[in-house]
């Protein structure tokens, strides 16, 4: 590596990229320079940005990508690492929160494009792909997070409505989302009885409580209550009962675009602290120059470049039609640690100017923990991981 360490010069070169890649790596780039490099700051200080991105990231083609044509989508020529292209190229803005906020339809809107009727996916898909309504997944609650098999918000079928009972917490999006795609128990105890339904936040009975977190303050985080709210039957999203296979089947992707998240956000750091180590003087040379600092960087390299050949590989798999649910547990493990790592070293690189806000440094080492926990803690990843092997 012989160019400056920089967000690009810390990519690994990738045999499975080619020129549509990279035009696509170039259309989202200057789509963040010119729609969120300027504001990130300030939405982060406000704890919220405008709607309306929503939409221009509709008309740059990041909310429809990988969705079908026929319901607003984009598909045709896109693989997987189209989709993870987007989710590094946002990452440079060093704001999970933009990422979240932005683009949470990714979460929510895939299982009633995998299970629902062709009514339901005509009637909640295009406005969400457009960017006129946004849609926000509902499975973790109180009483557990990552025990989703053992969820407790009910759904009893009375007449030719649901009517739902429960809550739902650390919901992404939550308080501004037009639809809902809530996980309810439908059935006995278990995996076997839990179904998906779609529920619209205006619906009598739905209310909404704003959480603040550690993180991710530009992001809409709520707890979300169901006090008898009858929905459609015709809402249900795919077969009753047959929703958890759903849940399992989000979870794979959403892994695999946080671990390209948190790779980037790696870079992110590495780049930001060596434009620094390479202007701060300190006793009489570049802090580049010190064998320490040096050392530090060489590791933070090593380690996002075991992390993005682990992406790739895992990537390259899930596109071949595999479903490698160990790999993907522990790649989200991988990335999150190699996050962590570089948002400390970066850190301690930086010292007093990494501690001030609107750095993006001190943004990303703030939200290193939700990328630890969200979408599957190292604990449960590493158990998932194991249980896969036959152990």
């Amino acid at each position: 590596m012989t160019e400056p360490l920089s967000f690009d010069a810390t990519r690994l070169p990738s045999p499975h990229l080619n020129d549509s890649h990279e035009a696509w790596r170039k259309s989202v780039r200057a789509f963040v320079e010119r729609e969120i490099m300027p504001h990130v700051n300030a939405w982060d200080e406000a704890g919220a940005f405008a709607r309306e991105l929503h939409q221009k990231a509709a008309d740059a083609g990041l909310i429809g990508l990988g969705f079908p044509e026929d319901l607003g989508g984009v598909s045709d020529g896109v693989d997987v690492f189209h989709s993870l292209i987007a989710a590094e190229e946002l990452a440079r803005a060093g704001s999970g929160g933009l990422v979240a906020g932005l683009m949470t339809h990714g979460i929510g809107l895939p299982p009633i494009i995998a299970l629902g009727s062709e009514e339901l996916k005509k009637r909640i898909a295009p406005p969400v792909l457009s960017g006129d309504k946004l849609i926000a997944l509902c499975v973790t609650e109180p009483s557990g997070g990552s025990d989703v098999a053992n969820l407790k918000t009910r759904a009893m079928r009375k007449g030719e409505d649901y009517i739902v009972n429960g809550e739902k917490t650390f919901i992404t999006t939550g308080m501004r989302a037009d639809y809902l795609t809530v996980a309810v128990r439908t059935g006995g105890d278990g995996a076997g009885g839990l179904s998906f339904l779609l529920i619209e936040s205006d619906r009598p009975g739905v209310t909404r409580t704003p959480l603040k977190k550690m993180g991710w303050w530009m992001s809409d985080t709520a707890s979300i209550h169901f006090d008898d709210v009858a929905v459609p039957a015709h809402n249900l999203i795919g077969q009753e009962d047959g929703g958890f296979a759903g849940i399992v089947a989000n979870f794979n992707m959403e892994r695999l675009s946080m671990a390209a998240q948190a790779i980037a956000f790696a870079r992110v750091c590495i780049e930001d602290a060596a434009q620094w180590a390479r202007e701060r003087q300190t006793f009489g040379k570049p802090l580049a120059k010190h064998q320490v600092i040096r050392h530090k960087f060489a590791e933070m390299v090593r380690r996002t470049n075991a992390a993005q050949a682990y992406l790739d590989n895992c990537a390259w798999r899930v596109m071949k039609g595999e479903t490698p649910v160990a790999e993907l547990s522990l790649l989200k493990v991988q990335a999150t640690r190699c996050m962590e790592f570089c948002a400390r070293e970066a850190m301690q690189v930086l010292g007093g100017a990494g501690y001030m806000r609107g750095c993006r440094v001190e943004r990303i080492y703030r939200e290193v923990r939700v990328m630890a926990i969200g979408g599957g803690s190292e604990e449960i990843m590493n158990d998932l991981a194991a249980r896969q092997m036959g152990l």
